[in-house]
């Protein structure tokens, strides 16, 4: 037999790992789903493979690639279960983690309610080491070989074997880093180092420290978790001596090859939420939608984020947990709304929606696994919202210990029944969509142009109320919703990232110093892709710039070209692109005031390198005979309520694989397939397209 050609995606969630496999012979599709498990998330990556091989009759030896969208260093840093860490800088900044920014979030009003975090590294694991850069790179003094060596040897007698360094100014000179990490493998060969000039080569010394810490402080567990996967995915060529290709997802939209991540591990800290927003953005941009919100709901928490023409938004003010990150990154919200958050009574006696969660294990009380708090998964199976089982049926649902629990809470409130379960359902409702104005309201987005994309198991359970909190254009509802992210891991390039600091007013550029910073950082991407198996002709390279006006503390990111000289003619484009982007956050611009000079600070390269993509298929048309939607799809009515005020309301119940192209369907309605269910609300109609998406919107629209 014929061996075959299959690329695997698998995306590891709180509660299932979903999986999608692609025949890049056939172009078929296969998606499946596995209970996740948390306490070694390596076992649930290979029961889904093996589920995944089996419905497609393969083997190992057809796999050529696994792409792996991973929370092991997200999951690190929100628990924060940071260890012992430690941090060497320059001589007389030893304090630079205690002053950070000196800003307190939500402004000074906050400072008599807000407790400052605890530094990720305590004063007393800081060490200082003689010497000084300037922000040209120039040396003012001398590295002092003999407190380097003293500091190496001080963490090697306390046992720290997890390290960060960053120098002031090392963004523009790396020599004393660099010395720095020779050292400490000499005098403590067993510590694990980070040094900031390679995580993030980028001025503002808080931020690149802290990066650089985040960056040490995962390395043990992700490079322990690549370690684990790679040797179990050996066992599935059967002692043939060949590796399987293994990529993880990164932060910025592309994936890098294991081997690769466990030296940059940072890059993955929004691993899972960034191959969902890839899928998405692709589906709906195939549904001939270009402003798109997603909305990414698992068991756990919900990731949202915003697609302009097909592509993603980047930032690089992200943060995860209370951590600053400034890896460029998806610009993904999550908030603690999952299928598992659980509800709960406040000491003031107020009913309250996560953050905490059951996950999978114990799990909703209507998983009969031991949970002993309400879900807001309870509340919908209660409500009738969702089939009384999970997976087609694999997995049965306790609905009367469902009931039970809700019941309690609401005696507790002094509601009735129905009141509190849907008032849960109402409080994740507005969680989301806080978490939606977040990336759209405060970007300068006005969400009435826009569709919301939602996936993952929970994702479109609250769409139509999303829809009418915040007035969205309507819901796009994609086939096999819950494997969207493990889809979106098939969807994604090798990408690389290389960013220099070079601040320079626009009047006063080198544009010959420009042009060699672009081709040093190219010259880097190029070498990373030729290490990732691309042919010099397969490379593409995307540049940017972050610009400002001369005096603000913050930049925007625009686009440059990357084929065309460097010139004043550049340079003009380039800050034209600024005028507009400023207008566009922040309601206004200075192109026509000569006083008001633009400032260059960053220069940025992004090297790719494409894979083949799946192609989505549309739906084949309905056989003349095969009759009404009625006739194909509606499997049953059950009562279900929408609104605590309205009851229980007769609502049909219909199987989604059996939808064909053109069918209209208004609610109440709840449509249900293998991975999810979509409650459709009364007033709202769907209308399924040529990719087999759900399109909802309200009838009056």
């Amino acid at each position: 037999m014929a061996q075959r050609r299959i690329r695997i995606g698998i995306d590891t969630g709180g509660t299932f790992t979903d999986v999608v496999a692609f025949d890049e012979d056939s172009g078929d599709l296969v998606t499946t789903k596995t209970p996740s498990t948390p306490s070694n998330p390596a076992d649930g990556f290979i029961n889904g493979i093996d589920k995944v091989l089996g419905l497609m009759e393969a083997s190992g030896d057809d796999i050529t690639a696994v792409c792996h969208g991973t929370t092991v260093a997200t999951n690190k840093l929100l628990e924060g279960k940071v260890e012992q860490l430690g941090f060497i800088t320059t001589e007389g900044y030893e304090f630079m983690l205690e002053i950070a920014r000196q800003a307190v979030p939500d402004g000074y009003g906050n400072s008599y309610f807000w407790v400052k975090p605890a530094r990720i590294v305590p004063a007393e694991s800081v060490r200082t080491v003689g010497g000084r850069f300037d922000f040209e790179g120039n040396e003012i003094r001398p590295f002092d070989e003999e407190s380097a060596v003293a500091a190496a040897r001080w963490f090697k007698d306390q046992g720290i074997t997890t390290i960060g360094v960053c120098f002031l100014h090392s963004y523009a000179n790396d020599e004393h880093e660099l010395r720095m990490r020779e050292i400490l493998r000499e005098e403590h060969p067993e510590a694990i180092v980070s040094i900031s000039s390679e995580v993030l080569r980028e001025y503002r010394e808080y931020e690149r420290s802290m990066t650089t810490l985040v960056d040490a402080a995962v390395k043990p567990n992700v490079s322990r978790y690549v370690t684990n996967i790679h040797e179990r995915l050996d066992g599935f060529t059967q002692g043939s001596g060949r590796q399987i290709p293994f990529y993880i997802m990164k932060s910025n939209g592309g994936v890098l090859s294991a081997d690769e991540v466990v030296h940059q591990p940072i890059t993955t800290t929004m691993s899972g939420p960034a191959a969902g927003a890839l899928g998405a953005a692709l589906i709906a941009q195939k549904a001939g939608f270009d402003k798109i919100l997603t909305c990414d709901g698992g068991g756990t928490s919900t990731d949202v984020s915003v697609v302009l023409d097909g592509e993603p938004t980047l930032t690089t003010e992200g943060t995860v947990g209370a951590y600053p990150s400034k890896i460029p990154m998806i610009d993904v919200v999550t908030v603690g709304a999952g299928g598992g958050s659980i509800a709960w009574v406040s000491p003031e006696g107020a009913l309250k929606v996560g953050p905490h969660s059951a996950g999978a294990d114990p799990g909703p009380l209507c998983y009969g696994k031991g949970g002993t708090e309400p879900t807001i998964t309870d509340a919908h199976v209660t409500l009738g919202r969702i089939p009384p089982h999970l997976l087609g049926g694999e997995i049965p649902l306790d609905v009367e210990a469902a009931r039970t629990g809700v019941q309690a809470l609401a005696e507790r409130l002094g509601l009735d029944f129905e009141r509190c379960a849907t008032g849960i359902l109402e409080i994740s409702a507005w969680n989301q969509a806080n978490a939606l104005r977040q990336v759209s309201v405060k970007r300068g987005l006005d969400v009435r142009d826009f569709m919301l994309t939602t996936f993952g198991g929970s994702g479109s359970l609250l769409a139509c109320r999303l829809v009418d909190i915040l007035d969205l254009a309507g819901v796009v509802v994609p086939p096999n919703p819950g494997n969207v992210s493990a889809f979106g891991l098939l969807t994604v390039d090798v990408k690389n990232d290389y960013v220099q600091t070079q601040v320079a007013k626009q009047a006063a550029l080198d544009h010959a110093a420009i042009e060699k910073t672009f081709s040093s950082l190219t010259e880097r991407a190029a070498a990373a892709l030729s290490k990732e198996g691309f042919a010099a002709e397969e490379h593409q390279f995307t540049r940017t710039v972050d610009l400002r006006y001369f005096g603000q503390a913050y930049e925007v990111r625009v686009n440059a070209p990357t084929d065309a000289a460097i010139d004043d003619a550049y340079a003009a484009k380039v800050a034209e692109a600024f005028h507009d982007e400023h207008r566009q956050l922040y309601g206004y611009d200075f192109r026509n005031d000569p006083t008001q000079q633009v400032e260059w600070v960053n220069l940025r390269v992004t090297g790719v390198g494409p894979i083949t993509r799946p192609e989505l298929q549309e739906l084949a048309p309905v056989a003349d005979d095969a009759g009404s939607v009625e006739d194909r799809a509606r499997r049953s009515t059950r009562e279900v309520c929408f609104d605590a005020e309205d009851g229980y309301v007769e609502t049909g119940v219909w199987w989604r694989p059996d939808l064909a192209v053109g069918d209209t369907i208004t609610g109440p309605a709840i449509i249900e397939e293998f991975g999810s269910t979509v409650p459709v609300h009364p007033g709202f109609v769907v209308r399924v397209d040529t990719y087999g998406n759900l399109v909802i919107t309200k009838e009056d629209k």
